[in-house]
């Protein structure tokens, strides 16, 4: 008997799609393609890449050693994975859906500006299919969870702005609830998933509060409290259950590099009292030798480099890096910048000295990055056998691997590695677009990528280039913005938040948008 094929009824498909509401088309399809985009990542380098920290977090959470020098929630993360499954897999898919989500939250709040959906889903798409960052959304790494809280805070900074330039900011209705609720999220996340992440909302919270003048009680709420959580849960809650805190010669390493960078370049602005406490840590020759590295700390810790005698007079070595800084203030600022170019040079510093951009790529060495070599725990553990690349698909694995390394062109680096680059993209774009729509409310939007990368300038120990992906996802999601149409409407007071039967829904009035004449309050 031959099997009867049963043709597609296209027009019963058709009538099904049109059944989903105009203003949930954009996200699902947002969200639908992207998570396909993610998921031939996922396949290809299953369960996920990893780097040195991967293994880091499996040895924290598999054989006791919980460690606050890393996101100890996001080792929490790690251990469901690990204890649910048995494999790192399921906390590699969840990034992805979580990414994939935010994403599809983001064009929807590009289309509450004016922005046609063809070009904010393409913006999304984007962030997906480019090797550098879709790629990075499946690596076990605690700066994914990190970039998908920016994604989200972004997204609701831009609903608030919507918001500001109808002139319907004062109102307070569910919507409004839920932008906040998004925007401490997105913070909350960043505090937690990163150890200096809570700067970032600091730095953020005085640029929304200035264009945001009547909103500034939820916006505290959306700022303050996710950093004093963070900072609660790093130097009291943390301790008080056992998880052990990082050594002083740990969390102040970038300290000492800076008094060795100044040292190597101006030495005879060092006292005797200065040298000879340094002698105790390590050579002078080391001081003025390799650990003067300006572009990476990691050279200052390493031997001769006594860390243990470091830890020890941790004190006496905050107090001379106090008085470096005092002296010589220029230098120690230099120190800072040259460290921190990945955050704003477009371009990678000499290879020589570890200036360059530093790349992880997704794949897993036998020795899982020298772990294997020195560590009995993770040399012998039962979790081994997962802790490299298993393709569901050799072939996929083979073009997407191929398509990575294609991406590390020494001349695109500028565009596909370089988060500065994409600050400077973000800020025109604001800037234009501020100019064009004569509000300064718009600079809201850039408050995120800014507080990104002024805390990497703040303090960061080598040019990694996770360190600033963050801002290339708003980066390019900031692009459709020049595509907004001029006038994208004035909410009415039935939109602001009056009840009745013909209040319309946030979702209903940002989906007929492009069709009124309406020009957004100007904002001083």
């Amino acid at each position: 008997m031959k099997a009867t094929r049963i043709p597609l009824d296209r027009e019963r498909l058709r009538k099904r799609l049109e059944r989903i509401p105009p203003a949930r088309r954009l996200p699902l399809a947002v969200y639908g393609t992207t998570q396909v985009i993610f998921l031939i990542w996922w396949a290809a380098f299953y369960p996920g890449g990893m780097s040195y920290d991967s293994i880091a977090y499996v040895w924290h959470v598999t054989t006791g050693h919980w460690m606050s020098n890393h996101s100890v929630a996001y080792d929490a993360l790690v251990w469901l994975s690990l204890n649910t499954t048995g494999d790192l897999a399921l906390l590699t898919f969840a990034q992805s859906v979580a990414m994939a989500s935010a994403l599809a939250y983001v064009a929807v709040t590009l289309r509450k500006f004016g922005v046609p959906g063809k070009w904010s889903a393409a913006a999304t798409v984007a962030c997906a299919a480019v090797p550098s960052i879709g790629s990075f959304v499946i690596f076990v790494w605690k700066d994914v969870p990190f970039v998908i809280g920016s994604v989200l805070a972004f997204g609701a900074a831009g609903r608030l702005v919507v918001r500001r330039m109808r002139g319907v900011d004062s109102a307070r209705d569910k919507a409004f609830r839920n932008e906040i609720a998004v925007l401490f999220a997105g913070f909350l996340c960043m505090g937690l998933f990163r150890n200096n992440g809570l700067l970032v909302a600091v730095i953020a919270a005085p640029v929304l509060l200035l264009v945001l003048p009547r909103m500034r009680k939820a916006l505290l709420v959306a700022t303050v409290i996710p950093a004093l959580t963070a900072g609660l849960l790093q130097t009291v809650i943390y301790p008080a259950i056992g998880v052990i805190t990082p050594t002083k010669d740990q969390v102040y390493a970038m300290n000492y590099a800076d008094i060795a960078v100044v040292y190597g370049k101006a030495p005879k602005t060092f006292s005797k009292a200065d040298t000879e406490l340094m002698s105790k840590v390590a050579p002078l020759s080391h001081w003025g030798g390799k650990a003067a590295n300006c572009y990476n700390a990691d050279w200052a810790m390493r031997p001769p480099m006594n860390r243990k005698k470091a830890d020890e007079l941790n004190s006496q070595l905050l107090d001379l890096w106090m008085r470096v800084l005092k002296r010589t203030p220029d230098q120690m600022i230099a120190a800072r910048l040259c460290r921190s170019h990945i955050a704003w040079s477009p371009f990678p510093g000499p290879v020589d000295m570890m200036g360059h951009t530093l790349i992880s790529p997704p794949s897993v060495p036998k020795n899982l990055f020298g772990w294997a070599d020195w560590n009995e725990e993770i040399r012998d553990s039962s979790y081994r056998p997962v802790l490299k690349i298993r393709p569901l698909n050799d072939q996929l694995h083979d073009v997407a691997f191929f398509v990575w390394k294609a991406s590390k062109t020494p001349q695109l680096q500028w565009l596909l590695f370089r988060g500065g680059t994409w600050c400077y993209v973000a800020y025109a774009v604001l800037l234009t677009f501020s100019r064009r729509h004569r509000s300064w409310a718009p600079v809201g939007l850039m408050s995120v990528t800014l507080a990104l990368q002024l805390t990497v300038v703040a303090a960061n120990p080598a040019p990694l280039a996770r360190y600033m992906f963050a801002p290339m996802f708003l980066g390019i999601l900031t692009l459709p913005l020049l595509a907004a149409k001029p006038r994208f409407g004035k909410r009415t007071d039935t939109d602001a938040g009056t009840s009745g039967p013909s209040r319309r829904s946030e979702d209903e009035d940002a989906s007929s948008a492009d069709d009124r004449d309406t020009q957004p309050t100007p904002v001083a």
